[in-house]
């Protein structure tokens, strides 16, 4: 039996029983309870695959369907300075040739869709590398170090140059620029790794300022949190510009990367326990004030259909949302879209992919938790429950969020909750929720017989297949609001505010 059809036998069998269902809870929400700001921090930048893939139409129509249903205002990939982009050659004489021709193309299709780039500076054209040395994605990128720092640094000058000579140093002021791509694993080829990385740091960031110090530059971009205690103390004894931290975890990463410890750490647990250290990290630092730009998260790394293809992602960003509020000033999910070829080319719709759409614009359940948690308001009310979200929007309403986590493997009992109002008194409330039968294009799609190459009909059914279900209008009982939240199970409760 494949993933979807048994995940959806075991929630149809939990909904038809009440044996599984777990003790009833009652939580009050408390309309005057203290307030504070909740930035949606979770859904303004999205990672995506390399540069090149940005100029395919498939690519653009997904951005605008994540646009549609989200705040998102930064778009990260790798790879803007691969040899497939034509950036860096020599001529005749060995003098250095620059063209831009597709980097214009690449954040002209950004800035045309309402987004700006968060500029990631890798990797090392062929021409400038010290060493043929790449690392294993589909496309090969060259992982080196520079072998002339100069021309290095002339490049980065160019660049920024013409950025600023095409879309202005207005605009260009508020983009990110991020120096390389995890450089403590097999993205940097420099040895010692950290001490290399930080000289590239260090002409680069220097590079970008000599044009306009008004551009933001960060780093150290690293996976499992590593080396941002040593990366502030670096640029603060040399004097080096530091516009933001940025590093990644995922999480199913391992404590031991992460933290140097032999815990076990669930996927629930491990994101916000990094951006917490990380938190910690920057305070403690010489340059405390410095913000974090999550720049890559996710449930895992790797391609786990049951993971990121799954309902589970809906309790678990919601989840992530929850624990990471107050510790991060941006967190870019990875990825928004499966038009993507780090393992080569996507071979079927659904085999774990990173992104919110599979091929073909096929929206996932973690699209459809995005589009409800995009619904929460701008302030968060203070609120012990666990699994639930609180929050006021600009207009009065209380917009709740309250899920049924469950980890992969498992399945978690009906979550029956009745919610009481205090110091309000709404009449109804509207609830819109996503789960293994709700906003789940799986079941659908196994009903199809799993096609490998869905027809551009196939296609238009899965879409209409996948789509949030509408809200659904309940009269409140004595301003009191009964739920069942199934395994797995994502609830956005919106509350108009009382005449």
């Amino acid at each position: 039996m494949s993933f979807a059809r048994a995940l959806a036998v075991i929630l149809l069998t939990l909904a038809a029983t009440s044996l599984a269902a777990q003790p009833r809870e009652t939580i009050t929400v408390d309309a005057s309870a203290p307030a504070e700001p909740f930035p949606h921090f979770w859904e303004h930048m999205f990672g995506s695959g390399r540069a090149v893939l940005s100029l395919r139409e498939s690519y653009r129509e997904d951005l605008r369907a994540v646009r549609a249903v989200t705040a998102v205002r930064y778009v990260r990939f790798h790879a803007v300075l691969h040899d497939e982009m034509g950036v860096y050659g020599v001529n005749g004489h060995g003098a250095p040739v620059y063209n831009f021709s597709y980097i214009d193309q690449v954040y002209d299709g950004l800035l045309a869709n309402g987004v700006r780039p968060f500029v990631e500076i890798s990797f090392m054209p062929a021409k400038l590398a010290a060493r043929d040395v790449r690392q294993s994605f589909w496309y090969r990128p060259i992982v080196s170090p520079p072998a002339d720092y100069k021309r290095w640094d002339a490049l980065i000058m160019a660049l920024a140059r013409h950025l600023i000579e095409r879309y202005g140093i207005d605009e260009v002021s508020q983009w990110y620029f991020e120096v390389w791509n995890e450089p403590n694993l097999d993205f940097w080829a420099g040895e010692p790794k950290q001490a290399t990385y930080f000289t590239l740091y260090d002409h680069t960031a220097r590079s970008l300022k000599a044009v306009d110090a008004r551009l933001r530059v960060g780093g150290p971009a690293t996976a499992q949190a590593a080396w941002v205690a040593a990366f502030l103390r670096h640029c603060k004894d040399n004097q080096t510009p530091v516009d933001f931290v940025s590093t990644h975890v995922y999480g199913d990463d391992k404590a031991k990367d992460v933290f140097g410890t032999n815990e076990h750490l669930t996927r629930r647990q491990m994101v916000c326990r990094a951006v917490q250290k990380v938190h910690t990290e920057i305070q403690a630092s010489p340059l405390p004030a410095v913000p974090l730009l999550w720049s890559e998260f996710n449930a895992s790394w790797s391609n786990h259909p049951e993971v990121t293809d799954a309902p589970f992602m809906g309790p678990w960003l919601a989840e992530t949302i929850r624990q990471c509020d107050g510790f991060v000033q941006e967190m870019s999910y990875w990825t928004f879209s499966d038009v993507f070829e780090e393992q080569g080319v996507v071979k079927t719709p659904f085999y774990g992919g990173f992104g919110l759409l599979a091929a073909g614009g096929i929206p996932k359940p973690a699209f459809n938790a995005f589009a409800l948690l995009h619904d929460l308001g701008e302030r968060r009310l203070a609120n012990d429950a666990p699994g639930m979200l609180v929050t006021r929007r600009s207009d009065g309403a209380l917009v709740i969020a309250l899920w049924n986590y469950a980890e992969v493997g498992t399945t978690a009992p009906l979550r029956s909750v009745a919610l009481r109002f205090t110091h309000s008194a709404p009449h109804s409330a509207s609830v819109q929720s996503i789960d293994g039968v709700h906003g789940n294009v799986h079941i659908a799609y196994e009903r199809m017989g799993s096609p490998r190459y869905p027809t551009q009909r196939e296609l238009a059914q899965l879409r209409e297949a996948a789509a949030l279900p509408a809200p659904i209008t309940h009269p409140l009982q004595s301003g009191e609001l009964d739920l069942e939240i199934p395994s797995d199970g994502l609830v956005v409760v919106t509350v108009a505010s009382s005449p």
